[in-house]
């Protein structure tokens, strides 16, 4: 657990300095532009790493389960996962689904941290995907004041139509590969 919590700690943190635009602002200035994004990178591949392995720890050793959720809440998980796995694509894309959303990455994290929240009742998943979920809400809030350009509609659909399906992929290499042998859990 407290490998976990450490991880959660290092890699939201990190992310919440990240958003606040006057001491982001200057640490670039006190650091340089490439040493602040390559030192804000290892600390949260760091933390990322941490909290999987806490994570991975923590479940192993059988958490307190809170509840047991109905295995509809599995089928709605696969679907939100759909949403949230295209959201994360149309980040990188410009397209009117980017456009709509304003921070598609933001809305995909919160998307699979509320499906992993529906389907899972032990403490451990309660505490990561409940943490992430808070941590994107927020970041959302700071960025809306932040007031940045949001992003603008193309004149074509093409961006859509790669978000659409680069997600779709994205979806089956996590569902069929990355869930299954890395996190250990088939979701079928």
């Amino acid at each position: 657990m407290v490998m976990m919590l450490l991880g959660l700690f290092v890699f939201l943190g990190i992310h919440v300095v990240g958003s606040l635009g006057g001491l982001r602002s200057a640490l670039i200035a006190r650091l340089g532009e490439g040493p602040y994004k390559g030192f804000f990178s290892l600390l949260a591949v760091s933390g990322l790493l941490l909290t999987a392995y806490g994570f991975a720890l923590w479940r192993a050793a059988g958490p307190l389960q809170l509840w047991n959720p109905p295995v509809g809440m599995r089928h709605l998980t696969l679907l939100l996962m759909v949403f949230a796995c295209i959201a994360v694509v149309a980040a990188y894309v410009p397209s009117h689904i980017r456009a709509v959303l304003k921070h598609p990455l933001l809305v995909g994290v919160k998307t699979w941290a509320l499906a992993h929240l529906l389907a899972n009742g032990d403490m451990a998943s309660m505490v990561l995907f409940g943490a992430v979920l808070a941590w994107a809400v927020f970041i959302r809030i700071a960025l809306k004041r932040r007031g940045d350009p949001l992003p603008v509609a193309p004149r074509n659909y093409a961006g859509d139509v790669l978000a659409v399906g680069g997600g779709l992929v994205l979806y089956a290499a996590l569902a069929y590969l990355f869930h299954p042998y890395v996190v250990g859990v088939p979701v079928a």
